[in-house]
């Protein structure tokens, strides 16, 4: 039987990162994926929020996602466009690149070049899991043996239901077809008043292909859409189909709302839409996976390679059950500002007024992009559990940015005051010092300017673990408490 330190169930965005991220940190990862090829349902998700690119920006890579994507100053909101230029933040802006464009872009670093092996056209089938580790049984009679199972398979997941995590959550409301076609005649680009509409899948490009979402009068559906069905609807909305043939691919999709009950079981763990599904409005569904990733993957290596004990897996449930809450929450609001009663459509006239001032724009914008996410670590300095301002920095080797500094999915101690102070050595192999000079106001999305502390422990995923003197009592206990027991000199 092969063995691996983790196995990946699923080689979509949130599996990619999670392998990535293991890969750098050294972990011996496989990722378990039945397509082919990288290939996926052309325009599903079309978009990366701020924090997604920073992220990226963490590990040296998102110039190569934003040459290929479309910048615009805004997010989306219940079909509202809220303006996020004036952010605090490098990419004050939404990306918008397809998720078939992202996932090619992300294997090529992942498997090109950091390595990880795929397993093609194979899936999970089942598995067994004991103290000290997991049997899992892949299609083809083949399987595998790991210290972890990751299900990142999808919202159908078999792997959180072979794990016997409960998925609580509401049924849909609404439903939608969507598909990638051709056209024989040019449609009208835009928006229907009831919602959905047509547009183009290469905006720029002239005669398609074009990307179509019509709203369904049924929510039940028993089969699959077709071109005929597809044919169908568009007549009813248009009166016309305008010749549609040749599909890339045709789906429907609802605003079915569930939330994993807990993202752990023993040794499998959940991330993206194994752990969470949601209507698409805001955007937010990749998003949220890639950074699920980006929590889990430093934690779990740390405990694959012994720095850290299993306990800290606990804390990616604690931090990340409540994103994902919330993402739930804000996609079942912008639902309900969405329907096409006029109850409905007084309130979204109201939140439309409200929107248009700038602290409520700004907070529920930040809540979008994911850039006011804040961890609950307890009491302490205003930075504590949100993500690290990427500062530019002055230091003896030369200048440098925060985000520079994370590239190795490594924790950093940043020293803003006088150099020593602090004896890094009992976490040396773990944790880099770093002596530094910045000169300039912080401010976050949502805090606005905060007061610099004199040294920060930036974890790897970005996120402040301590802030604060380095002479502080609480310093070497947050270290221990996240990456480890000191190391007896």
């Amino acid at each position: 039987m092969t063995e691996h330190a983790v196995v990946i169930a699923g080689g979509g965005p949130t599996g990619l990162m999670l392998a990535g991220e293991l890969a750098l940190a050294g972990v011996d990862v496989v990722v378990v994926e039945r397509r082919a090829s990288q290939d996926v349902d052309g325009s599903r998700a079309g978009g990366l929020h701020s924090r997604t690119i920073e992220v990226l920006d963490q590990r040296g890579v998102a110039e190569r996602f934003v040459s290929a994507g479309q910048v615009h100053p805004f997010v989306g909101y219940a079909g509202m466009f809220l303006d996020i230029s004036d952010f605090p933040t490098r990419h004050n802006h939404l990306l918008a690149l397809w998720q078939r464009d992202f996932e090619r872009i992300l294997a090529g670093w992942v498997v090109g070049e950091l390595g990880v092996p795929i397993l093609r056209r194979c899936e999970v089938v089942g598995f067994a899991q004991d103290d000290t580790g997991v049997d899992v049984e892949l299609s083809g009679d083949t399987s595998l043996r790991t210290e972890y199972l990751v299900g990142c398979d999808g919202g159908r997941s078999l792997i959180r239901k072979a794990a016997g995590i409960d998925f609580p959550g509401w049924d849909p409301t609404t439903s939608h077809l969507i598909a990638e076609v051709e056209m024989a005649e040019e449609p009208p680009v835009g928006m229907l008043p009831e919602g959905g509409g047509i547009g183009p899948v290469n905006p720029g490009d002239d005669g398609g292909p074009y990307r179509v979402v019509l709203v369904e009068k049924q929510v039940e559906h028993t089969g699959e859409p077709n071109l005929q069905y597809l044919s169908e609807a568009l007549v009813a909305a248009y009166g016309t189909d305008y010749g549609v043939h040749s599909p890339t691919w045709i789906s429907r999709f609802t605003d079915t709302t569930r939330q994993a009950a807990s993202y752990r079981e023993g040794r499998v763990l959940l991330a993206g839409d194994a752990a969470h599904v949601h209507g698409p409005q805001g955007g937010q569904g990749l998003n949220t996976g890639v950074q699920d990733a980006v929590n889990l993957g430093w934690k779990l290596a740390q405990v694959v390679n012994e720095t850290s004990p299993e306990s800290l897996l606990d804390t990616y449930h604690a931090e990340r059950h409540p994103v994902g809450a919330r993402v739930l929450q804000n996609t079942m609001a912008q639902v309900a500002l969405s329907r096409i009663d006029e109850r409905s459509r007084a309130l979204r006239d109201t939140m439309t007024e409200l929107l248009s001032t700038d602290e409520p724009r700004r907070r529920i914008a930040a809540m979008i992009s994911g850039l006011d996410i804040h961890y609950d670590l307890g009491e302490g300095h205003p930075l504590l559990g949100r993500r690290m301002p990427d500062l530019d920095l002055s230091t003896a080797d030369g200048p440098t940015r925060v985000f520079t500094l994370l590239h190795d999915v490594r924790p950093v101690l940043l020293n803003l005051g006088e150099p020593g102070g602090f004896d890094i050595s009992p976490w040396a192999d773990r944790i880099r010092l770093v002596d530094a000079k910045h000169a300039g106001v912080w401010e976050l999305p949502v805090l606005g300017e905060i007061a610099a502390p004199p040294a920060v422990v930036i974890r790897p995923d970005g996120h402040v673990a301590w802030a604060g003197d380095l002479t502080d009592p609480e310093l070497p206990r947050a270290l221990a408490t996240w990456f480890g027991a000191a190391t007896p000199a």
